[in-house]
């Protein structure tokens, strides 16, 4: 191994960024992925680290349960599709601070530039993703997903919707995200106002769709993480399919909610049954 591109989280790292391209999910440099690393990535990456680190730079939002941690994330204003071909000029090694409200970048950005814009949003969600699953979750990824976005035109931005609408378009989708998916509505991108909205629902989702934006989806690494986003991504495009193949009705016959109760009994998880419960007013596509 002669270079950081070598060490094993990097690889997952790089290969995930050119996975979404290829999906067609990051037009210029449209969305963002980081990545909280385990103390083996952070020691098999510092003999790369730089002689002299960034400057500290201070952020509008702190997290007690972050500090001293690590975080490889893409560059603000970075095309992903540049990612597997300059890491060094695409993607970052950052540190945080002991304060946690402070980071500085210890690898990466060689020719200049900072961390996402998304950066204080992810951080924020990191927190909460650690906090509830006890430091299991460890990626978060937001695309430009279109059949996603395409959804947020036509469905009611509410949660319960949109999850019931998704759990019936494909049989598995249930058990993938069994808690569901929250929607926040649209928002200014990078600010503290969405930020905020998407915390509240870290605490009970795993994934959240952002109205005419895109999705954000938090995994305990990089499989599981790419795989929501592609399962959710998948049955936003059979839903909408189905949707225009029957102009805009609703479908002949669906996947009933005693069939989820029923995939979800035999697959052994806990579906939310918030969800299930929900009543077909204002739904208009599934009952």
């Amino acid at each position: 191994m002669n270079t950081i591109f070598g060490v094993p989280c990097m690889e997952g790292y790089i290969r995930m960024c050119s996975d979404g391209v290829r999906q067609g999910w990051h037009e210029r440099n449209g969305g963002n992925l980081t990545y909280r690393m385990r103390e083996k990535d952070v020691e098999q990456c510092r003999p790369y680290f730089r002689k002299t680190p960034g400057d500290w730079v201070k952020m509008d939002v702190q997290a007690e349960n972050l500090k001293n941690e690590f975080f490889i994330s893409t560059g603000s204003g970075k095309f992903l599709r540049n990612v597997d071909l300059e890491p060094q000029n695409s993607i970052c090694i950052v540190e945080i601070n002991n304060k946690g409200d402070s980071y500085r970048i210890v690898w990466g950005l060689e020719d200049g530039g900072k961390p996402t814009s998304e950066f204080p949003t992810h951080f924020m969600n990191h927190s909460i993703r650690k906090r509830v699953t006890n430091g299991e979750n460890r990626v978060i990824y937001h695309a430009h997903t279109p059949y996603v976005i395409a959804l947020t035109y036509v469905l009611p931005l509410k949660a319960e919707i949109f999850t019931r609408a998704l759990w019936k378009s494909a049989t598995e989708c249930c058990v993938v995200f069994p808690n569901g998916v929250g929607v926040v509505p649209w928002m200014v991108p990078g600010g503290a106002e969405i930020a905020k909205a998407t915390c509240e629902l870290m605490e009970q989702y795993d994934a959240a769709i952002w109205a005419f934006h895109g999705l954000f989806v938090s995994g305990p690494d990089f499989d599981i993480a790419f795989g929501l986003m592609h399962t959710i991504e998948k049955a936003a495009e059979i839903c909408s399919l189905a949707l225009a193949a029957n102009g805009g009705k609703k479908p002949r016959q669906t996947i009933t909610d005693d069939n989820l109760r029923a995939i979800g009994k035999a697959f052994g998880v806990t579906l939310n049954e918030q969800v299930l419960n929900y009543g077909d007013d204002g739904d208009p596509l599934y009952c």
